[in-house]
């Protein structure tokens, strides 16, 4: 049923979804290099200063499917992909961290902004990071993504550090803040 009054249309809330990506169909890998162009012409931190060839993004979303340790979680707004994040595990072979995972590369494009799809992604990457045994998350972020920093806030996310050094984009060196989040207590009391 259409609304008669076209206002009422820009009122009506877009359906938003996060799923984890097991397998990357080739529809699905056209409509996440279109999400990260977008999201990178818009200043988006993603690690690439300049938009990449479509054929470099193919490749580096290809690749991530193929790390064993790298889950890729992708948000959908109304069916059609509109960000992205790595729930990234360390390697087999880092005892001393294996209680903590890291979020990489974790955006939204501009036209699905102000809609929850970046809490709703983040929340879910924490329930995955959960199940998978995790019990604290890392991520980094340049000190120009404000948007994004809120929302980690928000989410109970602390800043620990800052790197005045972090990213280099047009010629000036630009800050980036780390974070972290327990998910899960670290300690379990022992019964006496």
């Amino acid at each position: 049923m259409t609304p008669s009054n076209p206002q009422s249309l820009a009122k009506l809330h877009p359906y938003t979804s996060v799923e984890i990506i097991e397998t990357l169909q080739l529809a699905d890998l056209y409509d996440l290099c279109d999400a990260t162009e977008a999201a990178l012409e818009a200043g988006g931190g993603i690690g690439w200063v300049k938009t990449p060839s479509r054929e470099t993004l193919e490749r580096y979303w290809k690749g991530v499917m193929v790390v064993p340790e790298r889950h890729l979680l992708v948000a959908r707004m109304d069916g059609m992909i509109c960000g992205a994040v790595q729930l990234v595990e360390p390697t087999r072979y880092n005892e001393a961290q294996a209680f903590s995972a890291t979020l990489l590369a974790c955006f939204i494009v501009p036209w699905a902004r102000g809609h929850g799809a970046g809490r709703k992604l983040v929340e879910t990457a924490e329930q995955l990071a959960l199940a998978m045994g995790y019990k604290v998350l890392q991520l980094d972020v340049r000190e120009t993504q404000t948007a994004a920093i809120r929302l980690y806030e928000s989410m109970e996310y602390k800043c620990w550090g800052t790197n005045p050094l972090y990213a280099r984009v047009d010629n000036r060196f630009i800050a980036g803040h780390f974070f972290t989040k327990i998910i899960r207590p670290l300690f379990v009391p022992q019964k006496v």
